[in-house]
């Protein structure tokens, strides 16, 4: 399976079935810019659910929550961003946590038998670049034939 690329809006995916719109989040508990913004304005449940997780003791660096949002659609909330980009951390995806989180990843969307949906995830707000994240996500998903679909707004 290869990776595919669309036009459009990730939380709308084009695909039947069971989807899994996926997406980057910071290890702060922080939800307000980026990605999230779309889907919040979509389904309130995603931001709950993760501000409700940021503060248990099963949040952390490489951990992914899955959020229903529809009967055939969920949100995977990954954690594989430390903080936020400042000028002393201008990075702060950390590409192994993303490595784990698509692994899990991969793991939920075959037992749920869907596919998965995402913005370019890591490359903006989190500072990481596309050439490096494209190979963690052939490795984890599309390796796996986990159907996954990048979309870029038009």
């Amino acid at each position: 399976m290869t990776l595919q690329y669309a036009t459009g809006d990730a939380t709308r995916p084009d695909a039947s079935g069971n989807k899994v719109i996926s997406h980057v989040c910071n290890d702060r508990g922080g939800w307000g810019r980026g990605f999230v913004v779309a889907v919040s304005r979509r389904w309130p449940q995603p931001e709950r659910e993760y501000r409700t997780w940021s503060r248990t003791a099963g949040f952390r660096l490489g951990a992914v929550q899955l959020v229903q949002v529809e009967p055939d659609t969920w949100v995977a909330n990954m954690v594989a961003q430390r903080g936020y980009r400042t000028s002393s951390n201008p990075v702060p995806l950390r590409y192994d946590a993303l490595e784990e989180c698509l692994a899990v990843l991969a793991a939920q969307a075959a037992e749920l038998d869907a596919s998965v949906h995402m913005p370019r995830i890591g490359s903006g707000l989190a500072g990481g670049t596309w050439d490096q994240i494209t190979p963690v996500i052939d490795n984890t998903l599309t390796a796996r034939g986990i159907a996954t679909t990048v979309y870029d707004l038009p």
